[in-house]
């Protein structure tokens, strides 16, 4: 996969780039990138990217020439007909499974907005308006880190494990299980004695009772989303009526 990034601050990304999963997975040359400062393809004399809103108001607006030129020479360039992403508050609300669908693809371009907000006419380049809840940030580029980690981690053996990614808190529809490592007994605190039993089908069963128990506990709307199978929508049934008694 490569991703082009569209941004006023480059600088922002080397930190995030080059370390831990993302690095490891350009090492294993299944992921590249390119930072580009759109400011470059500004036809303004002075490089101006930004520019007062027609009507009045606080604050600049991105200007379209230069974004539309950068995205113009970048698929001139690649050739391809990329997923071009672009991160805004009103955008949909970025969840695991959009993370999954663009795992899939072979190029993203990521448009990060700054300043009061953009040009109105930037969202006819987009395929997809992105954000990463709601709140406002000062620029693009710390959602569009979001994103591109949690997509990269997806990417065929980029994680050490390839059980890790399926397993994950929402790639299941549901909040991952306990974890738990050395000592047994921290402090009183103890490691729940089927994950020392070595019998393998119960301690996956009990992985997915504790899934389900954490999910009605924590994302109680989570669970409207999926089927459970008949054993375990009883467990739940059982942990709902246990927590209306309570009540």
């Amino acid at each position: 996969m490569h991703m082009d990034v569209l941004t006023l601050f480059p600088e922002m990304f080397y930190g995030v780039m080059n370390a831990s999963i993302l690095k490891k997975a350009q090492d294993k040359n299944k992921f590249s990138y390119n930072l580009i400062n759109f400011r470059d393809y500004s036809e303004n004399k002075h490089q101006k990217v930004d520019d007062y809103p027609y009507g009045g108001g606080a604050g600049m607006v991105l200007t379209p020439q230069p974004i539309f030129d950068a995205v113009d020479a970048i698929k001139t360039k690649r050739n391809t007909k990329p997923r071009i992403i672009l991160m805004c508050p009103q955008g949909e609300q970025f969840q695991q499974e959009k993370a999954e669908e663009l795992a899939k693809e072979e190029h993203l371009i990521f448009i990060c907005g700054h300043y009061e907000g953009f040009d109105e006419r930037i969202r006819h380049l987009a395929t997809d308006e992105l954000s990463i809840g709601d709140y406002v940030l000062t620029g693009g580029e710390l959602g569009a880190m979001v994103v591109i980690d949690s997509v990269v981690r997806l990417l065929p053996d980029v994680l050490g494990n390839k059980a890790s990614a399926p397993q994950d808190s929402f790639s299941t529809g549901l909040l991952e299980h306990p974890h738990y490592t050395r000592p047994a007994n921290f402090r009183g605190m103890k490691v729940p004695d089927v994950l020392l039993s070595g019998d393998h089908p119960k301690i996956e069963a009990w992985r997915k009772r504790e899934a389900i128990r954490r999910t009605f506990e924590r994302r109680n709307d989570l669970l409207e989303k999926i089927d459970l199978p008949r054993d375990l929508q009883v467990f739940l049934d059982e942990i709902k009526n246990s927590a209306n008694g309570n009540k």
